[in-house]
């Protein structure tokens, strides 16, 4: 199989279904940021890091996988005529969004509480997945926009939501971990 098609050179591509689109069109921008957040999490997890925050973050990288399947479909051609989904793999479930809850839960029973914002930064690892996060915040933004249009399957766009806490949390855990320092975010009063 070839990696080049050029049915893409003139600015087009299409979707699951068989749908062309302008390659800027919010459906592509929405999973193409999911494919970025994606490649972030790989790079974080090629970090030194722990083999449970690989384990994890290998589990939630096969999710964005199916976030990124549901956003690529045409909703017009997501059922076929015989009444079957196109898309036959597993969706994002409501006890994926919980696993991320309990992870988050369990990394903040070891943190000192926050009472304060904090700066990103700290060690590249840190720095890495609040990049990751913010990557999230903007592939959830596009996927709510893309929503509001032509509605999807309530629980990938929880996911995302769920996602980037757990990404804010894992960061404020590595810096424990990592013995870095968390510098708080105090305004100085005028």
């Amino acid at each position: 199989m070839k990696i080049y098609t050029k049915t893409g050179d003139k600015g087009t591509t299409t979707l699951f279904g068989g749908t062309r689109v302008p390659k800027h069109h919010i459906r592509i921008e929405s999973y193409g940021t999911v494919d970025e957040l994606n490649s972030h999490l790989g790079l974080i997890r090629d970090q030194d890091i722990h083999q449970d925050y690989k384990n994890s973050l290998i589990q939630i990288q096969e999710k964005l996988f199916i976030v990124g399947a549901i956003l690529a479909t045409d909703p017009e051609k997501a059922i076929l005529k015989n009444g079957k989904e196109r898309l036959n793999i597993e969706k994002i479930s409501t006890e994926d969004i919980e696993l991320l809850e309990k992870k988050m839960d369990t990394m903040n029973d070891a943190l000192p509480p926050m009472t304060h914002f904090v700066l990103p930064g700290g060690h590249q690892t840190v720095s890495f997945c609040h990049i990751a996060r913010c990557v999230c915040r903007r592939a959830e933004r596009l996927a709510s926009a893309l929503n509001d249009l032509e509605p999807f399957e309530a629980n990938a766009l929880t996911y995302l939501n769920r996602l980037s806490d757990y990404l804010f949390v894992l960061a404020r855990k590595l810096s424990y971990d990592l013995q870095a320092n968390e510098i708080k975010w105090i305004p100085e009063k005028q």
